[in-house]
């Protein structure tokens, strides 16, 4: 890890670049951080960018800086391959200091976690997927282009699951979905292939295919993923 001093130059650096790239009409505002699960995030507000990332991307050659212009600044997704793949390739670069582990609440208002995950992992997984589970944080309101209904981080074995699904309309098949597909993750984790980082490797998507309600899941989450934006 770099000092202090050597940070906030290297974060002045940074943000310069990426000015340069997307052009005077765009201000660019860089914050860095050391979360690692969440390794870029960001808002655009014309005429400003908003931008937060990881502090690995403090040492990022030009062809990563250029990436993330584009993805982040002009909005093209093709892009995020080309960051997924950087961040993957320096993952014993992150910092995996011991942490207090959070308390996660697995009871909600309308599902418990708990008791799906223990007969989920009974059901399908032989009692062998050993992780944590809660209901993510209800982040501030604001508009959404994307939502992660779940995320499961491997070096704390922790599954979290966004709270928009903690609702009365949204039906129990689908919320068990969502957590037979983190707990996934733990059996197939993500590999490489011909050079590429691939989070959902085939194994996996075959396994996610035979869940009994699978075709259901697919089919209720293309049908109100603009309400669960909306939460």
């Amino acid at each position: 890890m770099p000092s202090r001093q050597q940070a906030l130059s290297a974060a002045r650096e940074l943000a310069r670049q990426l000015a340069t790239l997307l052009g005077p009409e765009v201000k660019v505002l860089l914050s860095v951080h050391d979360n690692r699960s969440t390794m870029i995030s960001f808002r655009r507000e014309p005429p400003l960018l908003k931008l937060r990332v990881h502090h690995l991307f403090l040492e990022a050659p030009p062809a990563i800086i250029r990436a993330l212009a584009d993805y982040a600044g002009r909005g093209r997704r093709a892009a995020g391959q080309v960051l997924d793949d950087y961040i993957a390739d320096r993952q014993a670069h992150i910092r995996a200091e011991p942490r207090r582990k959070a308390t996660m609440s697995t009871r909600g208002k309308c599902f418990d976690l708990a008791e799906i995950f223990e007969r989920l992992n009974r059901l399908y997984f032989q009692d062998t997927i050993r992780a944590r589970i809660g209901w993510g944080r209800n982040a501030a309101r604001r508009r959404r282009r994307s939502i992660r209904l779940g995320v499961y981080d491997h070096r704390a074995r922790e599954i979290r699951v966004h709270p928009a699904l903690d609702r009365p309309d949204v039906p129990l098949f689908f919320v068990e979905y969502i957590v037979f597909h983190e707990m996934l993750h733990q059996v197939f984790p993500s590999a490489r292939d011909s050079g590429r980082h691939v989070h959902h490797p085939r194994a996996f998507r075959d396994r996610e295919r035979a869940f009994p309600r699978y075709a259901a899941a697919i089919a209720w989450e293309k049908a109100h993923l603009q309400a669960l934006l909306r939460r």
